[in-house]
């Protein structure tokens, strides 16, 4: 079986409006998708680019507002219409939850889905630890192992 490794950051618009595909893509290949959630803020900061906050409006309108609306309507999926509320919040606790998933040998596919999903459709709280438990446990994952994991 191959393997696609899969950067990401666990509330990247971009993840989101390409995931479902990637796991299409994956199954009609016979591939696994092997997940590399990481920081994306920091790994930004360390290439150089300029942090999000300090971007421009008119980048920050073009690039989450009219580019997030092109792919999810060309993906014809669901969509805030916005940059989520929350989105500012520290995601790392999400991003661990799905390490430790790994770790444990466990299918991280639709859990990184229901993430990403949650967060640009429903503007769900990445950093809220209850909202995490609450949709793991929507995609038949046991979010206790993950969450004690995820705290050490």
């Amino acid at each position: 079986m191959a393997d696609i490794e899969y950067f990401y950051s666990a509330h990247s618009g971009f993840a989101y409006v390409g995931s479902a595909r990637l796991m299409e893509i994956a199954n009609a290949a016979g591939a696994r998708i092997v997940h590399r959630p990481f920081h994306l803020n920091e790994a930004m900061a360390s290439i150089g680019s300029s942090p999000f906050p300090s971007r421009s409006q008119a980048h920050k309108d073009y690039y989450f507002k009219r580019e997030i609306a092109r792919w999810t309507e060309h993906r014809g999926i669901g969509w805030l219409g916005k940059t989520p509320t929350h989105h500012s919040n520290d995601y790392t606790f999400a991003n661990r939850m799905l390490i430790a998933g790994l770790t444990q040998g466990l299918n991280m596919d639709q859990l990184s889905h229901a993430f990403l999903e949650a967060h640009w459709r429903d503007d769900a709280d990445l950093a809220d630890r209850t909202t995490l438990a609450g949709l793991a446990r929507t995609v038949g994952v046991d979010p206790e192992p993950l969450l004690s994991a995820a705290s050490s």
